[in-house]
C-alpha cells in the first residue's frame, strides 16, 4: 500500500470509503517547516481522537497513518514502514491489548514501539499492557506536551536501539569474517562472556555455559600460564597499552592449539580497569607447520612428543622412539647448487621420510635447515626403532632428481632414542637423539646410533672443553710446535710445517684432535687461525735474524675448511705478512684436497689471490680427497703432500705403493713438488727415494719441536744423518751419534 501523493486536509470531516487509505500528510505545512520525523500509525475507534492526535503531531513534523480498529492496524503495520504505533486500549472487534499481543510475535520493542493510550483510572489496563509489551502509555484527555515528549523519546530510543543494533551486525559479520572467537570481562565481578566462536574454536559445546575467568585461564598450558597471567597483570595496570600474547590452550580433543589473544581495558576516571575485551585467533597452523616443507615444525613435535610421554606410562606395553637425522654436506649443495636447489632437495627429502613410516603411528617434522625428527609413537622393541632408521638411511642414498634433471646424491647421520626411566620430558628425549646423531656423524656419517649415558659425559666434556678453549685464547694457552721438512738424501733441512698445541693448566696437553674440531664447529677457528699464523710469521722474522738461519726455509700454516668461507681471509695473511716484514715466499699455506672440494669457488679464488701474492700453495693429505684430475690440472698448486695412511702401509700393501707411484708420476707431469708425511722408517725413506720423491716429514727425522728446540737446532746447522753417522755439531752440541729412526732431542 503506497502513501498518497495528494494532499489531504488535516481535519477532513467528509465521509470516505473503508478502501480509502487514512493518512494524513504532513505536506499542506509550511514550505519552512520541518522535515517528516516518521511515520506514526494512531489507532483509535474516535474519529475526533484521530484527528486530534494526527493534526497534533503534523505540527511537530510527523506523517500519520489513522487506523479504526486493531486488524486495520496490524494490516497497516505489514504494509507501511511504521515508525512507532500510538494504541487506544479500549475498542471494539480486535481491542487494543490482543492487538498488541499479536504485534509483538512479529515486532520486538525495539523494531517498533509502541505507545498506549488509555482513559485516566485504567491502571491494571495499563500493567497488563506494559507486561505484553507497550513501550509507554498516555492517558486522555490528551496532553500535548506531555504526548510529544513521551513519541520523541521513544523514537529517539528507537533510533538508538537500531543505530546499536546495526553496530552490532557490523560487529558480529566483522568478527565471522575474521574467524575470531570473542570475549569479554568484567572485572568486579569475575563474569565473562565468550562468544560461540571463542567455544568452537576449542571444541566446546556452544550449549555449555562458561563465564569464569578460570574456563579461559585453567584451559593454558601450563608452561605459558604464568607468563599470560603476568602480561594480561601489566595491561591491567596500565604498565602496556594492550594485551596481546601467542600462547596453548586444551582442546576438547586432548590437543593444544596456538592462540593469538588480544585484549584492551576499560578503565574508571582513576584509571583503574573495570573490564577487559578482546579476540582469539587460532594460529596453530602458522605456529607449528613448517612453510617450505609443509611438515610440522619443532614446536608441534614437541608438543606431540609430550603429550605420548604423558599418556603412555613406562609400564605400558606401547612405547615410543625419536629419530634425529641431519644430512650429510648439505652445505655443500647449497655452495654448488644455490639455495633453491636446496631447498628442493629439503622438499623432496621430506616426502620420502613421510614414505618410510607408518602416518597413523608417526609424526616426520622439520626441526630446522636439514635436521628432521620423526616420532614413532608405537613400537615394542628398541631394535624396531633401528629398522626404521636403517629404512630411512637407505631410502636417503637413492639419488634426489631436482626440477632442472639434475640428480643429487647425499646422506643422512640419525640419532635415536629410545623410551626409558630417564626420560622425563620431550627436551630430554630430543637431547639425548640429537647427541647420539652428533655421534653418527663423528663416526663417518651415512649411519645410525642408539643412545647411550655415556653419550651425555661425552657431550659435557665436550662443553667443558669448549669454555676452556674459549678461555683460552685470551690466557695465550695456545702455541706452535715446528716439524722439521727435509731433503730425503742429503737430510738438509728445508722447512716447518707449523701445529697448533694447547697447553692448559689444569688438562695438560689437548691433543689438537680434541680441540680442532671444536673451534671448527664453534667458529673459534677464525681466531684461532688468525692468532696462530701471526705468531708463525713473528716466530719466522725472529729466526731469519739469526745469522745461522737459511734463507731459503719457509713455515707452512694449515688452515681449515671452515677458514675457507672466512670474508677476508687473505687480506688477514697478508697482513701478517706485512705485520712481521716476512717475505711471501717465506710462508706456504696447507690446504686439504677435502676443504677445497667443500667450498670449490672459494677455495679457488683464494689460492689464485695467494698465489698473485707470492704465497706458495700445497694441498695436504693428497689421495684421501675426491678430487678429480680435470680439476687438479686448474687449480693453482706448488706441492702435494702424501697423507701418512699411505706411507705407513707402503711395505705390506702393494696396492699403496701403486697409490704412491701414481702420485708421484700426476706431480711431475704437473710439475708440482712432492713431500711424503707419516715417514717412521729408513725402509719407508728408501723406498720413497727409489721412486723419485725427494722431500719428506716424519718421525724418522724428527717430531714436532718446541721454539728452544728449533732455535738450537738452527743454530747447530743439525742436518738429519742415518743410523750410526754423527750428527754435524748435533742441536744441543752433542756431536753424538743419531739413535735411528729418529732424531733424538729429548
Amino acid at each position: 500500500m503506497k502513501l498518497p501523493t495528494e494532499e489531504i486536509p488535516v481535519l477532513a470531516t467528509e465521509a470516505r470509503s473503508s478502501d480509502d487509505v487514512r493518512v494524513v500528510s504532513n505536506t499542506c505545512m509550511r514550505q519552512n517547516s520541518e522535515p517528516s520525523s516518521g511515520l506514526v500509525l494512531i489507532v483509535d475507534d474516535e474519529r475526533i481522537n484521530q484527528q486530534i492526535l494526527a493534526r497534533l503531531l503534523s505540527k511537530k513534523g510527523y506523517q500519520t497513518v489513522l487506523a479504526s480498529d486493531g486488524m486495520e492496524a496490524l494490516q497497516y503495520i505489514e504494509e507501511l514502514p511504521i515508525d512507532i504505533v500510538l494504541l487506544d486500549i479500549v475498542m471494539p472487534v480486535l481491542d487494543g491489548s490482543e492487538t498488541l499481543r499479536r504485534l509483538r510475535k512479529k515486532r520486538s520493542e525495539v523494531v517498533l514501539p509502541v505507545i498506549m493510550v488509555t482513559g485516566d483510572g485504567d491502571k491494571q489496563q495499563v500493567v497488563r499492557a506494559l507486561n505484553d509489551g507497550a513501550n509507554d502509555f498516555i492517558t486522555k484527555p490528551i496532553d500535548p506536551d506531555v504526548t510529544i515528549a513521551r513519541l520523541e523519546m521513544q523514537m529517539k530510543l528507537r533510533s538508538l536501539q537500531s543505530a546499536l543494533f546495526e553496530s552490532e551486525q557490523r560487529y558480529a559479520l566483522a568478527s565471522q569474517g575474521a574467524n575470531d572467537g570473542l570475549w569479554d570481562w568484567e572485572l568486579i565481578t569475575n563474569e565473562v562472556y565468550f562468544s560461540p566462536r571463542w567455544k568452537q574454536m576449542l571444541g566446546i559445546d556452544e550449549a555449555l555455559v562458561l563465564d569464569s575467568s578460570d574456563d579461559w585461564l585453567g584451559r593454558t598450558h601450563l608452561e605459558d600460564r604464568a607468563r599470560i597471567q603476568r602480561e594480561l597483570e601489566c595491561h591491567l595496570l596500565g604498565e602496556i597499552p594492550h594485551f596481546e600474547a601467542e600462547l596453548r590452550m586444551l582442546h576438547c580433543d586432548g590437543s593444544y592449539r596456538w592462540m593469538l589473544c588480544r585484549g584492551l581495558a576499560v578503565r574508571d576516571k582513576n584509571g583503574k580497569a573495570t573490564r577487559i575485551a578482546g579476540s582469539l585467533t587460532d594460529i596453530t597452523e602458522g605456529k607449528v607447520a613448517d612453510s617450505l616443507t609443509g611438515l610440522p615444525n619443532r614446536l608441534l613435535f614437541r608438543d606431540r612428543l609430550q603429550g605420548t610421554i604423558d599418556r603412555v606410562g613406562l609400564l605400558d606395553e606401547k612405547k615410543y622412539a625419536v629419530l634425529y637425522l641431519d644430512l650429510d654436506n648439505f652445505k655443500l649443495v647449497n655452495d654448488s647448487l644455490g639455495h633453491a636447489a636446496g631447498d628442493q632437495l629439503l622438499v623432496l627429502l621430506a616426502k620420502r621420510l613421510e614414505s618410510c613410516v607408518c602416518a597413523c603411528e608417526s609424526i616426520v617434522a622439520r626441526i630446522g635447515g636439514d635436521e628432521f625428527a620423526i616420532l614413532l609413537e608405537s613400537v615394542k622393541a628398541q631394535c624396531e626403532a633401528e629398522k626404521v632408521a636403517q629404512r630411512v638411511t637407505e631410502a636417503i642414498l637413492t639419488p634426489f632428481t631436482l626440477g632442472d634433471g639434475r640428480e643429487v646424491f647425499t646422506s643422512a647421520s640419525i640419532g635415536i632414542s629410545y623410551v626409558s626411566d630417564r626420560n622425563a620430558s620431550a627436551d630430554d628425549l630430543l637431547r639425548e637423539a640429537d647427541t647420539a646423531m652428533y655421534e653418527a656423524k663423528q663416526h663417518g656419517k651415512s649411519h645410525f646410533e642408539v643412545f647411550d649415558p655415556t653419550m651425555h659425559e661425552s657431550a659435557r666434556a665436550r662443553l667443558d672443553l669448549e669454555c676452556e678453549l674459549r678461555r683460552s685464547i685470551d690466557r695465550d694457552e695456545l702455541y706452535l710446535c715446528y716439524q722439521p721438512i727435509v731433503e730425503m738424501a742429503s737430510g738438509a733441512l728445508i722447512g716447518f710445517e707449523a701445529l697448533a698445541r694447547w697447553n692448559h693448566p689444569r688438562l695438560g696437553q689437548v691433543s689438537p684432535e680434541q680441540f680442532i674440531p671444536i673451534a671448527e664447529d664453534t667458529g673459534l677457528i677464525g681466531v684461532i687461525g688468525s692468532k696462530l699464523l701471526r705468531m708463525a710469521c713473528r716466530q719466522m722474522e725472529t729466526w731469519k735474524a739469526s745469522e745461522k738461519f737459511a734463507a731459503e726455509l719457509s713455515v707452512n700454516f694449515n688452515l681449515s675448511a671452515k677458514q675457507m668461507s672466512q670474508n677476508g681471509l687473505a687480506d688477514d695473511i697478508r697482513d701478517s705478512l706485512s705485520e712481521s716484514s716476512l717475505s711471501p715466499d717465506c710462508l706456504r699455506v696447507e690446504i686439504t684436497e677435502s676443504a677445497i672440494m667443500e667450498n670449490l669457488h672459494e677455495g679457488v679464488e683464494l689460492l689464485c689471490d695467494l698465489r698473485e701474492s707470492g704465497i706458495r700453495v700445497e694441498i695436504d693429505d693428497f689421495g684421501t680427497g675426491y678430487s678429480s684430475l680435470a680439476l687438479l690440472h686448474k687449480l693453482p698448486l706448488d706441492v702435494l703432500k702424501i697423507d701418512r695412511s699411505f706411507i705407513r702401509k707402503m711395505l705390506t700393501s702393494t696396492e699403496n705403493i701403486a697409490i704412491v707411484r701414481t702420485i708421484l708420476t700426476l706431480a711431475d707431469s704437473l710439475n708440482l713438488d712432492v713431500i711424503a708425511e707419516g715417514i717412521e722408517t729408513e725402509e719407508q725413506r728408501g723406498q720413497l727415494l727409489e721412486m723419485g720423491c725427494e722431500l719428506g716429514q716424519g718421525y724418522l727425522f724428527s717430531k714436532p719441536l718446541d721454539c728452544v728446540q728449533i732455535e738450537h737446532l738452527i743454530c747447530q746447522a743439525c742436518t738429519w744423518k742415518p743410523q750410526g753417522q754423527r750428527c754435524a755439531g748435533g742441536p744441543f752440541g752433542c756431536n753424538a751419534t743419531c739413535r735411528f729412526p729418529t732424531w733424538n732431542f729429548s
